[in-house]
């Protein structure tokens, strides 16, 4: 399959020969969370015609990026992964999504949010530093999302779905004309509008832990 080339020996040239053609750095961080089947991937990127995802899912497969793998019981036929070489690239995706976070502006019309795209919002925007040693977990409720943040001992891991086990805070935010967005989020914590089960003094931990960029 024809690439388009730079023509330069340069590693960041070579990285957009591999994944810098459009939608390809979005199916790269949906697979960062968790494998996906390509109806799953289809429907958590509105707007990708099929013809274009069966090419990119190729593009990234022939660049050792993606495989396939054959899903596990009960679950049916194949599903797609990163491979090794991918998952290498998910801190270079998550400072590209730190980076944006900041251009956000106002949402667009018609532009959504996703279960992954929250999920590695709070990847992006983790303080290694400000979690130190600390073990805690939260469960976020949005309308139509729900997404969980494990600490263990300043190590995160965060996805899409109820917290593994019962988590030490949940956060309900109300049902509201916003997009469920982190920045929405953060701004229904600022404003006192976010329901709280659990331990509440986790809350500034949260806000502490997770600290929201400078939004444009």
């Amino acid at each position: 399959m024809k690439r388009r080339e730079f023509g330069q020996y340069c590693g960041l040239a070579r990285a957009l020969e591999l994944v810098g053609e459009r939608w390809a750095l979005l199916i790269v961080r949906d697979l960062s969370v968790r494998p996906r089947r390509y109806t799953d991937l289809l429907e958590g990127l509105p707007g990708i015609p099929t013809n274009v995802l069966s090419t990119r899912l190729k593009e990234l497969e022939q660049a050792g990026i993606v495989e396939r793998q054959v899903a596990p019981a009960p679950e049916r036929g194949v599903r797609y992964t990163l491979t090794a070489a991918g998952h290498e690239l998910e801190p270079a995706v998550l400072a590209l999504g730190r980076w944006g976070a900041t251009q956000l502006g106002d949402p667009r019309p018609g532009e959504i949010v996703t279960p992954e795209s929250v999920t590695m919002t709070l990847r992006a925007v983790f303080d290694e530093a400000a979690a130190a040693g600390l073990t805690a977990s939260w469960e976020i409720r949005a309308p139509g999302m729900v997404v969980y943040a494990v600490v263990t001992d300043g190590k995160l891991d965060a996805g899409p779905g109820p917290a593994p086990g019962a988590a030490d805070l949940v956060l309900t935010v109300p049902v509201v004309d916003e997009l469920p967005s982190y920045r929405n989020l953060m701004q229904a914590i600022k404003c006192g509008l976010v329901e709280l089960a659990g331990r509440r003094e986790l809350l500034d931990t949260f806000t502490r832990v997770f600290p929201p960029p400078r939004y444009a």
